[in-house]
């Protein structure tokens, strides 16, 4: 067996299976959760109708690279979204689609870190545990960058020392953030490039929030697109990840894209030829017609919204809470420990929410994750309405 499996931490929600375990909750009360952020929104028709009348072409071995037809329709949402010119977006060499982001942010670390080379691969602290998985495999060292209050949950890149840039190889960022929402500014996004170029590492940009946020507020910039308004309009050294999952409420259909520098793209195809992880071809199909509409987007921004407001104005009294840049988690200040308060959660309104801690790890300067917790508003509005007056009688009953 690989001894680097040695090295990975239980999942969260192994953790949190293992909080509750220990726990009765009340059988008069139906359960909510909102720790898994899986949508629940219904999967739009467009995208269904397109998967069913292409059912046909199960009967062809998809190629790693896609459909042409797949390509272009990204290439011309990532135009229209981030205002980026044609000329700017080859489909045939700046895009690759994936099966999903998840597997394609793992597998990506595999792609690009060199082990002869040795060194770091940095992440957000909070983050989403396939980037520590991803670098621990890879044979890299994680490097955690915490993301706490003082610096509104965004990474704060200036406390690095140099020879941590020196040592990077690959720096993950998750704009909008997981779990916190928090979107990082064009400036800030600059300062990555200009260390990328100055450090010789690669930016892994997991961008999978960024179509949900307020219909009122700014649309979170993307690295592409500060990348190309600098000049560097062959995107060098900048990838980015973009899903279905969240964007069309469609987590089972697996399908999402990278883009970005064509010489890594160009590496990464090679790598997925022998990695094997190829999207059926209904699936592009239905991922053509995902990509082509933003009707659907719009309204499930709306849903989501709705949800923010309607859980805001009922807990926000009762626990610091604030309505996040983009995304559909709340990410939350608790009155006593993290691990404490979701457990009694559970044991007295049979409400699961994930501790904080648990999507962190601990560093010099703390775990920032202590004290938080993450809620998914996933669920239908009465629920999340229900949650949020079930969290406020837990809190007043402390």
């Amino acid at each position: 067996m690989n001894p680097d499996l040695a090295l990975l931490q239980p999942y969260p929600f192994e953790k949190l299976a293992q909080l509750k375990s220990c726990v009765t909750p009340p059988a008069h009360l139906d359960h909510i959760a909102l720790s898994v952020g899986e949508p629940k929104h219904p999967t739009p028709q467009i995208i269904t109708e397109a998967l069913i009348e292409h059912l046909h072409g199960l009967g062809q071995y998809p190629t790693t690279k896609g459909i042409d037809a797949l390509r272009e329709s990204i290439a011309t949402w990532l135009c229209r979204r981030f205002g980026l010119q044609v000329s700017d977006i080859n489909p045939m060499q700046h895009i690759l689609p994936v099966s999903g982001t998840r597997e394609a942010l793992f597998s990506f670390a595999q792609c690009i870190f060199d082990k002869q080379q040795g060194g770091i691969v940095a992440m957000p602290n909070p983050f989403y545990q396939i980037y520590e998985g991803a670098a621990l495999l890879a044979g890299a060292q994680p490097y955690f960058i915490n993301c706490d209050e003082n610096n509104h949950y965004l990474p704060n890149y200036d406390d690095i020392d140099e020879k941590i840039w020196q040592q990077c190889q690959l720096l993950y960022i998750c704009n909008p953030g997981n779990p916190s929402g928090a979107v990082h500014s064009t400036e800030q996004l600059r300062k990555l490039i200009k260390l990328a170029h100055r450090y010789n590492f690669v930016i892994a940009a997991d961008e999978c929030y960024s179509e949900i946020y307020p219909e009122n507020g700014a649309k979170p910039t993307g690295l592409l697109q500060v990348s190309a308004a600098m000049g560097n309009k062959n995107f060098a050294r900048c990838i980015v990840f973009h899903s279905l999952s969240k964007r069309s409420n469609a987590p089972g259909l697996r399908s999402g894209f990278v883009a970005g520098d064509p010489s890594i793209i160009h590496e990464y195809l090679r790598y997925r030829t022998y990695h094997g992880c190829t999207l059926p071809v209904p699936t592009q199909h239905a991922s053509i017609a995902a990509w082509s509409d933003e009707a659907h987007v719009v309204h499930n921004r709306a849903l989501y919204q709705e949800k923010f407001t309607a859980v805001i104005d009922i807990v926000g009294d009762d626990m610091p809470l604030n309505r996040p840049d983009a995304g559909f988690y709340l990410w939350a200040k608790t009155p006593i420990a993290d691990d404490v308060f979701a457990q009694a959660l559970f044991e007295q309104q049979n409400m699961t929410v994930l501790p904080g801690q648990y999507l962190s790890r601990d560093t010099e300067q703390g775990n920032p994750g202590k004290n938080h917790i993450r809620m998914a508003l996933v669920a239908p509005i009465d629920e999340c309405v229900d949650a949020a007056n079930r969290i406020k009688q837990f809190i007043q009953s402390l």
